[in-house]
């Protein structure tokens, strides 16, 4: 079991939750991390949404934000998604059906999925309005799920992500599952969840961080440098590695696996008309924020979906840390964000 923050609360609902692919997730747990208190009104509420591998810990891995006044006397909340496995219902979850881990059995989940059980939670909690949706990458992607399927939100904040999954991103999701597939523990489709393909997911990590960052960002830390004196190992080589391991002793493979699925559902047209139409209908303020040497979803995707929503505002990062960021550069984030949350006004629907 992964140890989880003892501030962690866990919500499991006594019912079954049908999921798009037609299966049902019986009896879920979610469990979150809140900071702040509820106003009597249970309005000031703001929703951070984590990436990939994240965890409902946001004042961790979103730090820059918490330590500024943006989320000042809000009520702030942050959920682990299922297919996780840091306490929501995940492949290392027992199945009431057969008393033992899911496994590979574990269904596959979309983003669509991840947000009906969560709009289950804050509907549990009598949440009746809701100032901002914020998340990044695959937080993004639930972020505007959010916006387009509920109407207590006010705000948007959508960063390094688009309106779909490109070829690209699926295509380096698609790599490294089979990264992990490809592991000896890996056998006939199946593994033991006590015995995890650690080696595979260890490499299909290392290729992860190959696009998370940039070109030259690695030039500039690595270069051709050796890892010591005497090692005939690159620095860059050591760094993946222990990047590989540190993941590999922290996540679950079958996670990683469901949550790479996942990401790839993610296409807010997908039997819903065009993008056009359904991006048209968002009538809140909305802030979509790129960075210009991301590779993985580079900066024309934010700007083609701030184009197809009413009124949204594009504003670019600029910083040689690619992907990773806007988990690293929490002043430009700062300084972008702190005018956007605190306008008053709404969009005129």
């Amino acid at each position: 079991m992964i140890d989880l923050d003892p501030r962690t609360k866990f919500h499991t609902f006594k019912r079954r939750f049908k999921l798009e692919s037609g299966d049902d997730l019986a009896y879920p747990t979610v469990a979150c991390r809140t900071w702040g208190e509820l106003n009597a009104e249970r309005t000031n509420v703001v929703i951070i949404c984590h990436a990939l591998t994240g965890n409902a810990d946001a004042d961790v891995w979103f730090k820059g934000i918490f330590e500024s006044e943006l989320l000042q006397d809000k009520f702030v909340i942050c959920m682990n998604v299922i297919g996780s496995c840091y306490g929501s219902t995940g492949p290392q979850s027992i199945n009431p059906s057969t008393g033992k881990p899911y496994g590979s059995s574990f269904p596959k989940v979309t983003i669509r999925d991840m947000v009906n059980v969560q709009r289950a939670l804050i509907n549990r909690l009598g949440i009746q309005g809701i100032d901002a949706v914020i998340g990044g990458s695959m937080g993004g992607m639930q972020a505007l799920e959010w916006a387009i399927t509920d109407d207590r939100i006010r705000k948007l904040v959508l960063i390094a992500m688009g309106k779909a999954h490109s070829a690209w991103a699926i295509g380096v999701g698609e790599a490294q599952r089979r990264a992990i597939m490809s592991d000896p523990k890996w056998k006939n489709g199946d593994y033991e969840v006590d015995n995890p393909p650690k080696d595979g997911l260890a490499t299909a990590r290392m290729m992860a961080m190959l696009t998370y960052r940039s070109f030259p960002s690695y030039e500039e830390k690595f270069g051709r440098n050796p890892q010591s004196e005497h090692s005939p190992e690159f620095a860059v080589e050591s760094y993946l590695d222990y990047q590989g391991k540190k993941l590999a002793g922290r996540f679950d493979a079958m996670s990683y696996v469901r949550l790479t699925q996942a990401m790839d559902t993610h296409d807010v047209s997908r039997g819903r008309g065009t993008f056009e139409e359904v991006l048209g209908n968002i009538r809140i303020p909305t802030q979509v924020i790129g960075i210009d040497s991301d590779v993985l979803y580079p900066p024309k995707e934010q700007k083609a979906l701030a184009g197809l929503i009413p009124g949204a505002m594009y504003h670019p990062i600029k910083s040689k840390h690619g992907h990773d960021a806007f988990l690293i550069e929490f002043e430009q984030m700062n300084r972008l964000m702190k005018p956007f949350l605190s306008r008053k006004e709404r969009i005129a629907g």
